[in-house]
């Protein structure tokens, strides 16, 4: 084996890691795996015999890749997750591969990711290096310029946003899975009152589109969102609805006419549903990797 060889294989055993940390900075898979290349590039370039850590030393530059590009899409401005909701990720109820369980640890739901993008460029890397993956202070003041107690400030207060604005998920799948079987059911009965029995009062519906449809709608409210019932059952009763988890989450994938409709991911904290995320741009839906849920026959997209 060449040294080429050695460091490529070196760095494909962190890669799951480096996509997990450049996905939860992101919210964005292609971008994710844009930043786990560019380390790769930069890795190759280096003198790898000088680096004494090599995880560590990876996962400082595809944080230092995924903050360069945070403050790009400012200074673009681009749409946010805020507007629009981050790349799911789709596996079996029965568990994934390494990989998928690596970028799936934590609970990064789709509902977290919403609100990291709602943090600065530099919180949100403190929090995500920090909190998530235990990183030291002092190395992530290196990142970003900053003294390791402003670092930490960034840190503190990320953390108070996000659980100020983030609900736990119940950790059993089982109860999860009946709440979202519940919902289908009441969505095809056009029952309002059940799906408001399911609702909490605080519920928020996160409906994406994509442009030109009009972007991101937001409902909030069990009222408002059960007002949705009509709604609900025509998606219901229309479309093939597949049990999968998305982000970790209970959720459904919805096939019409052969073709990915629409992903949808429940939040499901104390035995009800508070948040409902559900993805319809035809666009990235045929970006979406499918392939982990086996017998699921969905044409291409165009």
């Amino acid at each position: 084996m060449t040294p080429h060889d050695f460091l490529a294989a070196e760095f494909e055993g962190h890669r799951p890691h480096l996509k997990a940390v450049a996905y939860r900075m992101l919210g964005s898979l292609a971008e994710a795996d844009d930043a786990v290349q560019e380390a790769w590039l930069r890795l190759a370039r280096s003198d790898a015999g000088d680096i004494d850590n090599l995880g560590g030393w990876l996962t400082t530059v595809v944080g230092r890749v995924c903050l360069d590009m945070l403050r790009a899409r400012r200074i673009r401005g681009e749409r946010s997750l805020e507007e629009h909701l981050p790349d799911p990720v789709i596996t079996r109820e029965d568990g994934g591969d390494p990989e998928e369980q690596v970028m799936l640890a934590d609970s990064v739901g789709l509902a977290l990711l919403v609100v990291l993008e709602s943090l600065s460029p530099a919180e949100r890397l403190a929090f995500v290096l920090h909190d998530m993956f235990g990183m030291p202070f002092a190395q992530i003041a290196r990142i970003v310029d900053r003294t390791p107690d402003a670092t930490k400030k960034l840190a503190s207060r990320a953390r108070l946003r996000v659980r100020g604005a983030a609900a736990v998920p119940d950790p059993d799948p089982v109860g999860q899975r009946q709440a979202v079987d519940a919902f289908l059911a009441a969505a095809r009965g056009g029952d309002f009152d059940a799906l408001l029995g399911l609702l909490d009062p605080e519920v928020v519906l996160r409906a994406d589109a994509g442009l030109p449809a009009g972007g991101m709608k937001v409902v909030r409210g069990a009222g408002a969102v059960a007002a949705q019932a009509a709604t609900f059952r025509r998606m219901a009763t229309a479309a093939d609805a597949h049990p999968a988890l998305v982000n970790g989450n209970a959720g459904l994938v919805n096939i019409l006419g052969g073709r990915l409709f629409s992903v949808m991911s429940f939040t499901v904290s104390g035995g009800r549903i508070v948040a409902i995320d559900i993805l319809s741009d035809p666009d990235r839906l045929a970006r979406l990797d499918l392939i982990a849920l086996d017998g699921l026959d969905v044409l291409p997209g165009d």
